[in-house]
């Protein structure tokens, strides 16, 4: 078998969201790794490991080094946001195929990207940088309310906020100036149109130039004025592929994306495709499992396989749904009960439950926390269309009962570091 370098975080929240990827990519090669912290239960799909920040240019150079001097690579690849740019300039350093820096620095840039989708004709939104309120307030007039304002080099939601009138922008602007702060390529917050419509993304690979979109995935989110993904479905017959697939391979050949997955996100305005933006890895939450159960298709693998130049396996074996929930409490505060009950016990059709904090816990929803200071979890249910694995998810969602206790003002900024 090939060696494959994967360059990702670890703990309980890689474990969680990627371990799959994994699992995944070990079946077909052998895996060395470089992480943050010693690796715990990737140590079961690993060959080799080296300890390294990948934020420490020299040190990931030398840890990719050294695995280079014992092991033949035939690639690298990474499915962690944050580490983009990082492995790309670490595969030019060891000489292996992979996007170049400045590709996934575009990529990551949302300012650069929507320039790029400008220039080369992919519908997307109005976006203005602003440094300061009054350089939002600014934009904001320009643009038009409703805008929407977020970090210009995060994911995951995080920062990103609805303003609806000038009057409430200054606490929108503080809420993704916040977010930005925790951003490692660029502080700024962009200021953009707001897309009304619903919201999807394309899972799409990349082989030399030629993009493929495998699937869509269909949105619900949390209640605004934030963008919080509380649940996603995947319909292998879903008609609407054909209508995005061309916008979405027109953004990533916009971007210079020659080869590897590509999550482009994207709303449907009049029933027309808007660029959103392109996350140049794996989809979160499960999206590649979720594309595996309804479709067959094994992105994770195929993530690999690009990153080694070789041609990926995209041939759909299976033709059905499946369906995620994210589970969040009603409430901020410490998780006080979890149970689901066993209705559901050895439902072929309800793939699993997972929990990610345990009684005891402090859980905070925006605007206060984010999507990893507030999901307990999630669960996931096929089915032979989208609509009755959501239905599904919805229907074991409501046996499942999760109480917080609101937490005390002093115990609260305690725990979350808020005055």
């Amino acid at each position: 078998m090939s060696t494959l370098l994967v360059v990702s975080a670890t703990g309980p929240e890689a474990e969680t969201y990627r371990g799959y990827c994994l699992e995944a990519v070990a079946a077909r090669y052998d895996v060395v790794l470089i992480t943050p912290a010693a690796p715990t239960w990737e140590r079961e799909f690993v060959t080799d490991f080296e300890i390294a920040d990948p934020d420490d240019a020299q040190a990931l150079a030398a840890a990719g080094q050294a695995l280079a001097e014992r092991h033949d690579l035939a690639g690298v690849v990474t499915w962690t946001e944050w580490y983009l740019v990082q492995t790309a300039r670490l595969a030019r350093r060891l000489g292996l195929p992979s996007n170049s820096p400045e590709v996934m620095e575009a990529a990551r840039n949302k300012a650069r990207a929507r320039m790029l989708f400008a220039r080369h004709g992919v519908p997307s939104a109005a976006s203005m940088t602003a440094c300061s309120l009054l350089e939002a307030a600014l934009a904001a007039e320009a643009i038009g309310y409703p805008i929407v304002l977020k970090p210009a080099a995060r994911a995951g939601s995080i920062g990103v906020i609805r303003v609806d009138r000038a009057e409430e922008l200054p606490a929108g602007f503080a809420f993704a100036a916040a977010g930005a702060r925790a951003g490692i390529e660029s502080t700024k917050v962009l200021v953009e149109e707001y897309l009304d419509g619903p919201e999807v993304s394309v899972e799409c690979v990349t082989h030399q130039g030629h993009t493929t979109a495998v699937a869509v995935t269909r949105k619900t989110l949390g209640a605004p004025p934030f963008f919080e993904e509380v649940a996603h479905s995947v319909d292998a017959a879903d008609p609407l592929l054909d209508q995005v697939a061309p916008v979405a391979a027109a953004a990533i050949k916009a971007l210079g994306i020659t080869h590897g997955l590509s999550h482009v996100e994207m709303r449907l305005v009049n029933g027309r495709p808007r660029l959103i933006e392109v996350n140049a890895r794996i989809g979160g939450d499960m999206i590649g499992h979720l594309v595996q159960l309804a479709t067959g298709v094994d992105l994770a693998r195929a993530a690999a396989d690009t990153a080694c130049d070789q041609a990926p396996h995209l041939s759909r074996t299976r033709h059905g749904a499946a369906a995620i929930r994210l589970l969040y409490p009603s409430a901020s505060g410490t998780l006080t009960h979890r149970h689901l009950d066993d209705a559901f016990a050895g439902e072929p059709w309800l793939d699993q439950v997972t929990f990610q904090r345990t009684v005891g816990d402090t859980v905070i929803l925006p605007p206060d926390g984010d999507m990893f200071s507030a999901r307990i979890g999630f669960l996931i249910t096929t089915a032979a269309t989208a609509t009755q694995a959501q239905e599904r998810a919805r229907t074991v969602q409501e046996h499942l009962d999760l109480i917080t206790e609101p937490l005390a003002p002093g115990e609260y900024s305690v725990r979350t570091g808020t005055a």
